[in-house]
């Protein structure tokens, strides 16, 4: 029964479009291959530009902003400057992609760079090194699940949760990428052996009673974790898998805490009995009712005369997005403990007006 669990959860994901076909596997590997003409750089999806010790975030900025923005293939292109990370943010041949930015003190970048190797990641600033943990990060939890197919699949599966239950995005306070990742491969630690909805079953039961703030770390048998205070007065600190004292970046507030929690245990009541006759997986991933939960919505839209200022205001906006929501939630009677009464806050689709 539970492996029928699993198979129908796969055939969900199937027909959901969350495993990618052939196709789109092969496109993605061209933008990746045309990204590295553009400009020497180590890319992935989560693309990374390398650069060399005379190369400034000014150059990355304004160089390679307009080599990019000349680009046929590129639309939608902005910069997140005032951020922890900066980035540029575009959409190349119809894929987003996000663009940080590593000077490392070398003359020149070879074309076949190992971003790992401890001789390039010497004096490297807290910006640089915040860049780069993307990189370090989906690389050590590759190595340290113990399967790494069924890890995929069951993340593929969290991130869809996510979105559809409005808890996914790191910019509006709730659960970036790398920490579902972390959370998941967390789960396929402890819970080896078990099949797919299992490990499904056991990720919301896990997080649902967690003792936050008690930080939430991969096991790895090369570090020795050392207490941060400051990190661990965040709501849900997640050890980034390459650090012995860093976290993950985090934006998460006192009301998106409770959305989250009160997710984490709406999934454990749904998933606590796999075997019972009448369970489906729709019912677990049925997206967030908004409008029955809520009374009040705040919208913001951005406008400008020409593409280029658009962009940049996007980008100025996003960077103090977090911002708000704590302005929001001091006001009085906005964010009641209860989380059902919580109001969630969307940017509206930019435009240009001519």
């Amino acid at each position: 029964m539970k492996e029928e669990r699993s198979l129908s959860l796969l055939q969900l994901m199937v027909n959901e479009g969350l495993v990618p076909s052939l196709e789109e596997e092969e496109n993605r590997k061209t933008v990746i291959e045309k990204l590295k003409q553009v400009h020497g750089s180590e890319s992935d999806i989560d693309a990374l530009c390398v650069g060399p010790y005379f190369a400034t975030m000014d150059d990355f900025f304004i160089v390679l902003y307009n080599m990019l923005k000349s680009r046929p293939e590129v639309s939608e292109i902005y910069c997140v400057k005032d951020v922890k990370v900066p980035l540029m943010r575009f959409v190349f041949d119809g894929i987003l992609i996000d663009l940080p930015f590593v000077q490392l003190k070398v003359l020149v970048v070879p074309e076949n760079l190992d971003i790992l190797n401890p001789v390039f990641l010497r004096d490297i600033d807290e910006t640089g090194w915040k860049s780069l943990s993307r990189v370090l990060a989906n690389t050590q939890i590759c190595r340290l699940v113990p399967d790494l197919k069924k890890f995929q699949s069951m993340l593929r599966c969290v991130k869809f949760w996510a979105k559809r239950r409005g808890v996914y995005g790191n910019l509006n306070g709730f659960l970036g990428g790398i920490h579902l990742a972390i959370l998941a491969a967390f789960v396929c630690q402890c819970d080896p052996f078990v099949g797919l909805s299992a490990l499904i079953s056991h990720f919301f039961k896990k997080f649902a009673f967690w003792p936050w703030p008690r930080p939430v770390e991969l096991q790895d048998e090369t570090l020795h974790p050392t207490l941060n205070p400051t990190e661990t007065r965040l709501y849900m600190p997640i050890r980034l898998p390459f650090s012995s004292y860093e976290y993950c970046h985090s934006n998460i507030t006192k009301s998106t805490f409770y959305k989250i929690r009160t997710e984490f245990l709406r999934g454990h009541n749904l998933t606590k009995d796999l075997l019972k006759f009448d369970f489906d997986w729709h019912n677990v991933l049925e997206p967030f009712p908004y409008t029955k939960k809520y009374a009040w919505f705040l919208k913001i839209f951005l406008s400008a005369s020409k593409q280029d200022e658009l962009g940049d205001w996007v980008g100025w906006i996003k960077s103090r997005f977090c911002c708000l929501l704590f302005k929001l939630e001091e006001v009085q009677g906005l964010c009641d403990p209860n989380p059902a009464e919580y109001i969630d806050v969307n940017i509206a689709d930019p435009h240009v007006i001519f």
